[in-house]
């Protein structure tokens, strides 16, 4: 049966970068396969909504569009993008972030590591393969320190060899995740761990793919909290499973 890929964009408050995101989607690795792209807004009350409009005005039936009328968080926004995929029957997904921080052009290299390996349950776009990418990216350095630090401690505590356990970057072989997986995962910020966790309990593979980032000047405390749950999560779990 040949592959169904779902392309799937979520959104917040990310105004014109969406539609800097679609431009950039490698349509030409897509020319010749079955995809379509979901763009899924978690309530963005900016004009992020008009810019989706015009998306869907131009690629029309190649676009599907989802409009959550109350805030949901991250995790659930994917959660329903994911539900959407199993529901349509689409052999794998890759996830882009509405907010041009990962660039779309990534996402053909890592669906074809998929098709090339199908023992491989994920892709990941890693930051950190080549560290001074990141830097070159314009990382913060708290960040690009915290990142190692608790990427480290992720390693020994599992057994694993990753460079980046902090990705947003996700393209998933459906045919090897089951469906309930995602089910109990974080509903905001933590999702991504949660599925790393679950993914690297049940000996699931997951290959990190090089990228590029760049960072604008926004600093926020969630990224604060986030360590924390990071940090607690990746114990907490070691401890239970």
């Amino acid at each position: 049966m040949k592959d169904k890929i779902l392309i799937f964009i979520i959104t917040y408050k990310a105004s014109y970068r969406v539609k800097k995101v679609v431009q950039k989607i490698p349509f030409k690795y897509f020319k010749n396969k079955n995809y379509k792209i979901l763009i899924s807004d978690d309530e963005s009350r900016d004009d992020t909504l008009n810019y989706i409009k015009q998306i869907k005005k131009k690629y029309k039936s190649k676009v599907v569009v989802n409009y959550i009328k109350k805030n949901v968080g991250y995790g659930a926004n994917i959660k329903k993008c994911i539900n959407y995929a199993y529901k349509n029957n689409y052999s794998h997904a890759v996830m882009i972030h509405g907010d041009n921080q990962y660039n779309p052009k990534y996402a053909a290299i890592m669906l074809e590591k998929l098709f090339q390996n199908r023992k491989l349950a994920a892709t990941v776009g890693s930051r950190m393969t080549k560290k001074i990418n990141a830097l070159k990216g314009r990382m913060p350095l708290y960040k690009f320190i915290g990142n190692i630090f608790l990427t480290g401690i992720f390693n020994l505590l599992y057994g694993t060899n990753f460079a980046d356990c902090h990705t947003g970057y996700w393209a998933y072989n459906l045919k090897l995740i089951d469906k309930k997986t995602f089910k109990n995962l974080d509903n905001n910020f933590c999702f991504d761990i949660d599925l790393r966790l679950k993914l690297v309990s049940e000996k699931k593979k997951i290959k990190e793919i090089p990228i590029k980032t760049f960072y604008g000047t926004e600093r926020s405390s969630v990224h604060l909290i986030y360590a924390v749950r990071f940090f607690l999560k990746t114990i907490i779990f070691k401890i239970f499973n």
